[in-house]
Parts: structure tokens; sequence; C-alpha cells
């Protein structure tokens, strides 16, 4: 199965995104929404391609969407500032001010080692998905702090220091209620847990552009330790 396939009925992710669109568009229209051509387009794109993203997810950012009580108006509104702000400072012509403020970006074509200290600059949220620390864990996916910290020691699951000593644990990494196997031995292989986790969340130009933790998922551990250790 592939990032962008759901198991249940076959439908790609992009698929599901554009009968969702089309139905947006048409809810917006039929209940007199004014908008102009392009921002009906653009909040029907929007709106399809968040809910078209949740069945896709893994199941433990699922669960933690689901158990969200929070203001979602609040945070939708957050969401798009974020998002204003990062094309804003992606543009040409935005001023120096808002380029040298903008959190470094790891680059791609860099020794995974040399991207540590901008990954140190930036916020573990930026970067690293969803993530979660040990009394959600506990509470959510009925993992021990025991357990859990018992895995840590052993270098058998991500945990990313935040503040001073608190850490907290990606969700991408759990199924189950354990962590993938494979994570330890990439752990072993690339011993920043902050690299790590980087590089197995983006498309891996040793492993065909595959994402290395969603090939753990599907138990593909062989090919991503192999490209774990080759890495500079």
């Amino acid at each position: 199965m592939t990032r962008f396939q759901n198991p249940s009925d076959g439908i790609s992710q992009q698929a599901l995104a554009g009968l969702l669109t089309d139905a947006v568009q048409q809810a917006l229209m039929q209940h007199g929404v004014v908008l102009d051509a392009e921002a009906l387009a653009s909040a029907s794109i929007i709106a399809g391609s968040v809910a078209a993203a949740l069945p896709f997810l893994p199941q433990a950012q699922r669960l933690a969407v689901a158990s969200f009580k929070g203001d979602w108006t609040g945070l939708v509104a957050d969401f798009f500032r974020t998002v204003a702000d990062r094309i804003a400072s992606d543009r040409p012509a935005a001023s120096s001010q808002t380029s040298e403020s903008a959190a470094p970006k790891p680059e791609a074509g860099r020794p995974l080692a040399e991207r540590a200290t901008a990954l140190q600059s930036m916020l573990i949220e930026d970067w690293a998905g969803e993530v979660a620390g040990s009394t959600y864990l506990e509470e959510k996916l009925r993992i021990p702090r025991s357990t859990l910290h018992r895995w840590q020691r052993r270098g058998e699951v991500v945990a990313l220091r935040k503040g001073g000593r608190k850490h907290v644990f990606p969700l991408a990494q759990f199924i189950d209620g354990r962590p993938v196997p494979g994570i330890g031995e990439v752990l072993s292989a690339i011993a920043n847990p902050r690299l790590a986790w980087f590089w197995l969340t983006r498309p891996s130009p040793e492993l065909g552009g595959r994402v290395p933790v969603e090939m753990l998922r599907e138990d593909l551990v062989e090919d991503v330790v192999r490209a774990a250790r080759t890495l500079p």
C-alpha cells in the first residue's frame, strides 16, 4: 500500500481530493456564499485537500485529530496565517527582513550530518509532524511511561528533545502501540534523533524517492536500514 492508496476501496488521495473539491464548490454556490471565482476555487481546493488527507493519515495521527476538542475556528485561522507568512517569505520579492527571520531549512543535497545545525534552530512542529509527550501516549495509545522510557533508553524509539529535559515522540513511528520495526536500526545508523527522523520522513534518493518511515510501516525494513547505513 502506498502513501496515497486507500486500503478500503482503492481510491487515491488525489482523486478523493478532486471529488471533495467539486462537492465543496457546489455546496458553496448552492448556499449563496459570495466569493470571486479565484477565491471560490481556492476555498474548494483547500477544503477538499484537507478532508481527503485525513483517511490517509497513520492511525495515531487520526486519533490525535479525533481527540482534539478545542477551538477549530482558531486553529484554522492560525493555520492560514502560517501558510500566508510562509508563502510571503518564499517569494523573490519578499523583504530581506522576512528572509532573515525565516527559519533555516535543511538542504536536501547536503550530507545528512551537516543539517544538524539547521534542524536545531527549527521548531519541532515545523518539520517533524505530529508529536506528543508521554502523557498523551499513555492515555491515547496505551503505552505505559515505563515502557516508553525503556524504549528510549534502548534506542528503539525516536525521542526529540523539546526545551530543557522534555522529550516528545513523533506519532507516525507507532503502529498498534509500538514503534514500527526498523526504528532502532535506523537510530543505530543515524545517532542524532533529529537527523534520523528528518531522514525518515522525507523522500529519500537512496530509496527511489520513497519515504523511509512509510516503507517501515509496510515492513520493508531491510531496504530502509540498508539505505540508512550508506548515508554520508
